[in-house]
């Protein structure tokens, strides 16, 4: 793990990353986010609990200078307790052996020995401590539902040729699984990020929504009044400095 400076929380400036944390510390929470995800996956775990846990990591990490606790460590916490949050109960070891597995592939799953038996009880405190440091809320509204609807209610305006041949809604998933690695869902309403993808999706393929020009209001008002084109804008913005980091980040 490469060093950062303990300094995780302050203004903005130009070498802050697309959390709105210094660019080196954007970066080591890029790759833990990825291991968030991918070990989900391997775990079973569904998309809305993996999410969870990737808030849980990053709201900790708010609080909590970088360089104080091991993020790989909180994030390992962060899968177990979101399993609990989200009623996808996980166990400890395999929890243990699939990071160990990501960590160093084609491993055996460790013995349950004297290391395992501390790694779990790591995990285990870290938990307790991450509830406190978040005392105790890690419950979060999450973007998927809000989506959900909006892609639904978007498949109504437009014509079908134009849906089944353009795929806006793969793509709209993608970004909001994506918008995860960094810290969009500490910053942003969910309604707004869930907009925020849909219109970047469709900027992405050319498509645009009948009869936009006549409206009273643009399409994304619709869907929530609070939200204006600057919100939309950042949103966007910072999606791309992610997609950016990962060009960069083996």
């Amino acid at each position: 793990m490469e060093a950062v400076g303990p300094d995780s929380c302050g203004g903005g400036d130009a070498a802050r990353g697309a959390e709105g944390w210094p660019a080196p510390e954007a970066r080591v929470h890029f790759r833990v986010t990825r291991f968030i995800m991918e070990a989900g996956v391997k775990l079973g775990m569904q998309s809305i609990p993996i999410a969870t846990a990737c808030t849980i990591y990053h709201k900790f990490f708010y609080e909590i200078n970088l360089d104080a606790y091991d993020p790989y460590l909180v994030a390992m916490s962060s899968l177990y307790l979101a399993g609990k949050v989200e009623e996808q109960h996980l166990r400890t070891r395999d929890i243990i052996n699939v990071s160990n597995r990501y960590f160093h592939p084609g491993s055996e799953p460790l013995e349950l020995d004297s290391r395992f038996w501390a790694l779990r009880d790591s995990i285990v405190q870290c938990e307790l401590l991450m509830l406190r440091v978040l005392r105790f809320q890690v419950s979060f509204q999450h973007p998927h539902k809000y989506l959900l609807h909006y892609l639904i209610s978007l498949k109504n305006w437009l014509n079908r040729y134009c849906w089944q041949r353009t795929p806006i809604s793969v793509t709209a998933w993608a970004l909001l699984r994506d918008s995860y690695h960094g810290g969009l869902c500490l910053r942003f309403r969910a309604q707004h990020i869930a907009v925020a993808v849909l219109h970047l999706a469709l900027q992405a393929y050319g498509v645009e929504v009948p009869a936009e020009a006549e409206a009273e209001k643009p399409w994304w008002q619709v869907f929530s009044d609070d939200l204006t084109k600057p919100i939309i804008d950042n949103i966007v913005s910072d999606l791309i400095q992610i997609y950016t980091m990962d060009t960069e980040i083996p």
